[in-house]
């Protein structure tokens, strides 16, 4: 069946942009590899005998969730996976974490926020094999969450809005013969919700930053080119939601046009929110009385969308 993409522009934008230098990392991601945000709250090691390319023992070589599960009560079985931003380097751990997951437990969301391996120690695959994992044991527990394993979503900030878009593009069914039940588990995210995404590595408005932090200062073409996700959108991309300001000056909001068209053209649902003022790494913006309003239009995509349904 022929699905429909659907586009919410307040403002119109070119779609092309000169090339331009990156701005040096916002203050608000000027953090920890380590997330540290969440208090006393019970976190979930994804591999309990140490991540596959571990470097060491410390806290940032042991990647983790921390869990926000919604009461089976209140709970309507969906459930996401935060990935914060801070340009593969630190994690912005509060308010593109926590205050994220307290907001998706609001609609009866659970919510699991991911510490994935950042740069410069760790490169890739280590973050995409973190964020796959994540979807994998989310799935793999969905019993004891309250999850239902068909409606398990990312979202992801920044640099996290790359690689929850690289999870979108980037996945496998599971292996069902392997002997660790999570990796019997498929990595395909059900939906995709991206806030001022880094999305491609190879045009003028690349985030330069994210792509060095990620794979090196002199990385191989190829992987550049496979990483780039706007190039690998296809019908099986999950339905996505973003959001960008016209003016941000970290990530230029071309990521998530040429995303949105690839995913139109994909015929993939698709709802495109792009405001006219905005710096970088806003979060939810409870400060700011235009772009505190994408978290209310997510919501409403989310339940247009059937995610939000008690099944």
């Amino acid at each position: 069946m022929k699905t429909r993409a659907v586009v919410a522009i307040l403002l119109a934008v070119a779609t092309t942009t000169a090339a331009q230098t990156p701005s040096p990392t916002p203050r608000a991601y000027r953090s920890s590899p380590v997330d540290t945000a969440h208090g006393d709250r019970e976190t979930v090691l994804l591999w309990p005998d140490g991540a596959p390319g571990a470097l060491g023992r410390e806290p940032e070589d042991k990647p983790k969730l921390t869990l926000y599960p919604v009461p089976a009560a209140r709970a309507n079985g969906a459930a996401v996976v935060v990935c914060p931003g801070g340009g593969y380097r630190t994690l912005a751990s509060d308010h593109e974490g926590k205050q994220v997951a307290e907001w998706l437990n609001t609609l009866g969301v659970s919510a699991f926020v991911l510490q994935y391996r950042v740069g410069p120690r760790y490169r890739h695959p280590a973050p995409l094999a973190d964020a796959q994992r994540a979807l994998r044991l989310v799935r793999s527990r969905s019993r004891d969450w309250a999850v239902d394993p068909a409606r398990v979503g990312v979202l992801g900030f920044s640099a996290g809005g790359h690689l929850a878009s690289t999870t979108g593009t980037h996945f496998d069914e599971g292996d069902p013969q392997a002997a660790d039940p999570v990796e019997r588990m498929g990595s395909h995210p059900d939906f995709m919700i991206l806030a001022y995404p880094v999305v491609s590595f190879t045009a003028a408005f690349a985030h330069s930053g994210s792509r060095q932090s990620l794979l090196g200062e002199t990385p191989d073409p190829k992987l550049v080119l496979e990483l780039s996700n706007e190039l690998h959108v296809t019908a099986r991309t999950p339905p996505t939601f973003l959001f960008h300001t016209a003016d941000d000056a970290g990530v230029p909001v071309e990521n998530s046009l040429v995303f949105f068209q690839a995913l139109h053209a994909a015929q993939v649902p698709a709802e495109l929110h792009v405001f006219p003022k905005g710096p970088h790494g806003v979060g939810l913006a409870p400060d700011d009385p235009a772009l505190s309003q994408w978290p209310k239009l997510c919501a409403a995509w989310l339940k247009a969308m059937g995610f939000l349904d008690r099944r």
